[in-house]
């Protein structure tokens, strides 16, 4: 089947690659012409684990394009997946500006009956208008559906390639069955193609999403609890997780979730409450809680120096809003640097593939490091921001001789308190005993 994908994002590339490797003939669309020409150079723009050898093999077998004219990009197409970005606007909601102006774009140049699957995360209605958009200009029949993406960054072509469920929203028949065609060789172990009405699914995405960040956010809290009555937050997630109506997953507590989807969709989801006068009351405390827990450190790394961080320098390791992804949308390390910065004190960072995001966001407000140790040279504490396994088990007489204090703030929780107090350290995490040093 020929396949278009409009958006060479993390979900676009993905989605792309991903059905070139069933088979299809895929064309991926973007106006970044940079991005395409190196994407047609054969490197590819995001760090995903898994993308880059299905991305190269094919590219190799002529199953995927790359181009920045619409026109030449959906010729042919049966499905024309919509991948593209949905920002928050300055009212929280979801910014359709780009899905828009392509569903105006794409009415005219429709040849044949095609699917138009918006994949991108969008309020609920948004398939009406980009139906009502399409059909301003188009001359042949099509179908308007919806596919949310479940993807998880850093295990997103695994998610993609073998999927808990597909979910689609549409009421065309004929759709389904080129849905049903195009979902076939991921589905073949039995899990579920989810068919409901457009809206349903659209609202599915944002009930998932807005879930699983009031999950991480419920065990922050009791992270928070526990420090003040002096109980175990790690003890208390495995009573609580094993608990089968819980479950394990997203029950870490750390420094807030971050990254493209959970902020994004939880805010959206609040606005779209707003707009028909619904209270959302459990994602606005969602909302405000992840806030402050994205700096909790910062108040002890401020204390451990009587208040004072002027001329005091501190390690960080980790910048994306999670392991392996070079994704720092969100990401509770740049919001730890801006309060490190303003506080007046230099930060020293190492993140296996993040870096350079952060460079283009950032600049010179920090120092780049080539290795975690680096980062520790002549530094008065470190900082853990993200939990990447490099992180897990290092060096810890490497780490005493580089810092010139024994010191560790873990917002991710990686090291047994225990451990850490017969290593001589002081040592801070979320919701555990802090050992003094």
């Amino acid at each position: 089947m020929k396949v278009a994908v409009v958006g060479t994002g993390y979900v676009g590339l993905v989605t792309g690659t991903c059905f070139a490797e069933t088979g299809n003939t895929v064309t991926c669309i973007d106006i970044d012409e940079k991005k395409v020409e190196s994407l047609n150079n054969g490197k590819i723009t995001i760090y995903e684990p898994g993308l880059e050898a299905l991305f190269e093999r094919n590219i190799k077998q002529n199953r995927l394009h790359f181009t920045t004219d619409l026109k030449e990009g959906i010729e042919g197409a049966k499905v024309i997946f919509l991948a593209l970005p949905t920002p928050p606007g300055e009212d929280g909601s979801a910014d359709l500006k780009y899905i828009l102006k392509v569903a105006d774009d794409l009415g005219p140049l429709l040849k044949d009956y095609a699917v138009i699957v918006d994949k991108s995360t969008v309020p609920v209605g948004t398939a009406e208008k980009v139906t009502a958009k399409i059909k301003q200009n188009a001359k042949v029949d099509f179908d308007v559906v919806s596919n949310p993406e479940f993807l998880r960054e850093g295990v997103a072509v695994e998610d993609f390639m073998k999927p808990d469920r597909v979910v689609v929203g549409t009421r065309s028949e004929k759709a389904k069955k080129i849905m049903d065609m195009l979902y076939a060789p991921l589905v073949r172990q039995g899990n579920p193609v989810i068919y409901m009405d457009e809206k349903s699914a659209e609202l599915t995405k944002y009930a998932a999403n807005s879930f699983l960040a009031t999950k991480i956010t419920f065990m922050n809290e009791i992270a928070n609890m526990c420090e003040l009555l002096g109980a175990d937050v790690d003890a208390v997630r495995k009573g609580v997780g094993t608990d089968t109506r819980i479950g394990k997953r997203f029950l870490f507590a750390g420094i807030g979730y971050g990254g493209s989807c959970f902020p994004k969709d939880v805010q959206a989801l609040a606005k779209s409450a707003q707009e028909v006068n619904y209270d959302f009351d459990i994602l606005n405390a969602v909302m405000n809680v992840n806030d402050k827990q994205k700096t909790k450190l910062i108040p002890q790394i401020k204390n451990y120096f009587a208040g004072d961080l002027k001329g005091k320098t501190i390690a960080l390791w980790g910048l994306s809003f999670k392991p392996y992804t070079d994704d720092i949308r969100e990401a509770p390390a740049l919001y730890n640097i801006d309060e490190l910065v303003k506080a007046g004190a230099k930060v020293q960072a190492y993140d296996p593939e993040a870096m350079e995001n952060v460079k283009g966001q950032i600049g010179d407000k920090i120092v780049y490091c080539d290795d975690q140790y680096s980062a520790l040279e002549n530094a008065d504490a470190l900082l853990i921001a993200t939990e990447w396994p490099v992180f897990r088990t290092p060096d810890f007489d490497r780490v005493h001789s580089a810092l010139k204090n024994k010191v560790i703030f873990d917002g991710r929780n990686l090291y047994n308190p225990d451990d850490m107090g017969e290593l001589g350290f002081a040592y801070y995490s979320i919701g555990r005993t802090t050992i003094n040093g």
